[in-house]
């Protein structure tokens, strides 16, 4: 009996012990990312020197070349590229929106931008009678009777009501993503979507739709949550409401670029992997701050404090820039596909995608063993603000990964500023926060570190 309570206590020190030193080295993480972390500075650069990087675009392979020299001036054990081919959509010079015969207001111009992927309309532009509608139910009962020769107006706002303003993007994404080709379905000459935002502002937010196979492609443009409300205002008192746009977008052929890995190697299980990452492409009409800038340069500032901190991890860390999620996940979907066939077993994969915001917490897809023990490190981070641990997680460009058996996680930032700045022309590096981005990278980290130390088994 004696030497059973011998035992326990023995066990039982043992492990407040490995606690106490998880608690110094994650104080330590956030002490070294807080005083002289690099995050802000990278992506100072990243945004003000190449500016938005739509895949593709010259910028995107000058992003390519500054993070595989940046991974490369740190020193990581093997930096890499990955070749993939990626669409080459542009947006063309000229962008017009406007009501043209209004009974109370005559003409009104409105802020448009393009939907990505969108065919232009050319010079002659577009012109017809606008129906709203709010979802693809009511599209379908007004059918092509209603709708053949029509302009059709998307009107769904998020949810306000919902506190997770991603659940609130995912309801009303739709209508952007599939919306021009349900409207072609009965018709429809073009399409106007309200842009997909929690604020009322006169801001226009950009986004990929994606054309059917088989239905005749019409341009689409998003338009501000404001004029999107004049809009539906001015249809009430006057059905016969005429909108014209012009946009001079187009799909090129597809062109050569690249995911960028950069990597330190495992000390004792070097085959096995875990991944964090950000896309490194973004939309054209800003400099891609908190999309997704802000995730690739706190992914990769995940590998420099490893390096600076003098941690030497088990297994192999990788840093990926992926290329293309914006408008197509080819990023994504090669490294998985790369990881397949290269027999590459990886342990976990963690995504930035959602903003340079205050960290609050993670998701985890995975098994029950892999969840379970995720969630037990929930202590170690409260300390810091980040309380949040959910069932579910992960990204747009790890998804591909999710079935060869690897748990994905997603970083989960506050987010209710997000969708402010979310495809839009004000996605700046000056609406982005020194602290919370250095936080952000100080978390993943710490994240990081206890999934190599540990495992999720």
């Amino acid at each position: 009996m004696k030497l059973l309570f011998a035992l326990l206590l023995s066990a039982l020190s043992i492990s407040a012990f490995a606690q106490n030193d998880d608690e110094k080295m994650i104080r330590k993480i956030f002490d070294e990312a807080l005083e002289k972390g690099d995050s802000y500075e990278m992506l100072h650069y990243l945004t003000k020197q190449i500016g938005g990087r739509l895949s593709g675009s010259p910028q995107a392979a000058a992003a390519v070349e500054w993070s595989r020299q940046q991974m490369l001036s740190y020193g990581f054990d093997n930096v890499f590229l990955q070749e993939v081919m990626v669409p080459h959509w542009v947006r063309g010079e000229k962008e017009i929106g406007k009501i043209v015969n209004s009974k109370k207001l005559g003409t009104v111009d409105f802020n448009v931008v393009a939907l990505g992927n969108s065919v232009g309309t050319g010079d002659a532009g577009v012109l017809g009678q606008v129906i709203e509608v709010k979802d693809f139910q009511e599209l379908a009962q007004l059918g092509r009777k209603t709708i053949e020769g029509k302009i059709v107006f998307f009107n769904r706002p998020m949810d306000a009501k919902l506190i997770d303003t991603f659940g609130a993007y995912s309801g009303a994404s739709n209508q952007r993503g599939s919306g021009p080709s349900e409207a072609a379905k009965y018709g429809a000459i073009g399409v106007l979507v309200r842009s997909l935002s929690s604020f009322k502002d006169d801001v226009p937010h950009t986004g990929s739709t994606r054309y059917a196979l088989n239905i005749p492609q019409i341009p689409a443009i998003a338009i501000s949550t404001e004029d999107a409300d004049l809009l539906s205002e001015l249809l009430a008192d006057d059905k016969e409401l005429n909108f014209y746009f012009e946009t001079h977008c187009q799909m090129l052929e597809d062109v050569l670029s690249h995911n960028v890995v950069g990597e330190i190697k495992g000390s004792e299980f070097p085959d096995e992997y875990i991944v964090v990452g950000g896309h490194l492409d973004s939309w054209d009409l800003s400099e891609g701050a908190h999309d997704d800038g802000a995730g690739c340069v706190q992914s990769i500032e995940v590998l420099r404090l490893m390096k600076t901190l003098g941690y030497k991890p088990k297994r192999t860390i990788r840093a990926v820039m992926f290329m293309n999620e914006e408008n197509g996940l080819r990023g994504g979907t090669k490294y998985a596909e790369l990881a397949a066939q290269n027999k590459e077993h990886h342990i976990a994969a963690l995504e930035s995608d959602r903003g340079g915001f205050l960290p609050i917490g993670f998701g985890i897809s995975g098994d029950e063993a892999e969840v379970k023990k995720m969630l037990s490190w929930k202590s170690y981070f409260e300390p810091f603000g980040i309380f949040q641990f959910l069932t579910s997680g992960g990204g747009a460009d790890i998804g591909p990964l999710r079935p060869l058996g690897t748990p994905t996680i997603g970083y989960i930032p506050d987010s209710q500023r997000y969708f402010k700045y979310h495809h839009t022309p004000i996605d700046n590096f000056e609406m982005v926060n020194q602290r919370e981005l250095e936080m952000g990278a100080a978390a993943m980290a710490s994240l990081v570190y206890l999934i190599d130390k540990y495992g999720l088994k």
